[in-house]
């Protein structure tokens, strides 16, 4: 990997005692066709070995960073490294999901095509088909396809910056981070490509809500 010191794509990896999933998602960052990116670990407080596993790559890779705070949650873990990021385009990666090696190079693509949109959704694989409680309902199970996953999200820096990140809510930070964009600017859901893996972990927050 060629390391810029202004990488055009920051990716965003909160992890919460993940050690036994997050090499994958990191070796999925790695293996990106696109290569001007930096890697930002957001250690949550983890009380596993989270960061031993990760410690080789940071010693031979330039462009990882790593930084831990105590037990903030997602939303807030995704803030801090949005606060820590270079980038001119921010995204994000749930440490038990993965990219596809066209991933980054696919959305950065249709961005720099399309001016006049500045956040993008979708376009994610799953193994099985999976429902989710509905934020206004959590009486009602909705396809997770209707949904906004926060891995999906790819975006232009001054956007997350002027909407303030996410905000500290219990559920579905990721859709009302979405709603607010959508009311000042231009948004785009994709199904196609399908460059992002989901998994639902067993502490997944759409699980046990």
């Amino acid at each position: 990997m060629r390391f810029s010191p202004v990488p055009r794509i920051s990716v965003i990896l909160p992890a919460f005692n993940r050690a036994r999933h997050i090499v994958n998602a990191m070796e999925s960052v790695l293996c990106q066709t696109f290569h001007d990116w930096e890697l930002i670990i957001v250690d949550d407080g983890s009380s596993d070995n989270t960061f031993s596993t990760i410690d080789p790559y940071l010693m031979k890779t330039r462009g990882i960073r790593y930084m831990k705070h105590n037990n903030r949650k997602p939303a807030l873990s995704r803030n801090a490294g949005i606060q820590a990021a270079f980038g001119r385009y921010i995204t994000f990666l749930d440490s038990d999901d993965h990219y596809l090696p066209e991933h980054l190079e696919n959305r950065i693509g249709i961005l720099e095509k399309n001016p006049d949109i500045s956040l993008l959704s979708g376009g994610f694989l799953t193994e099985v088909d999976i429902r989710v409680k509905d934020r206004h309902n959590p009486e009602k199970l909705v396809n997770i396809r209707e949904c906004i996953l926060a891995g999906t999200l790819f975006g232009r820096r001054e956007l997350f910056i002027e909407l303030g990140g996410f905000r500290n809510i219990d559920y579905a930070e990721d859709t009302d981070l979405w709603e607010r964009a959508s009311t000042r600017y231009g948004v785009m859901k994709i199904e196609d490509p399908k460059t992002y893996f989901y998994r639902r972990a067993e502490d997944s927050i759409t699980l046990n809500y």
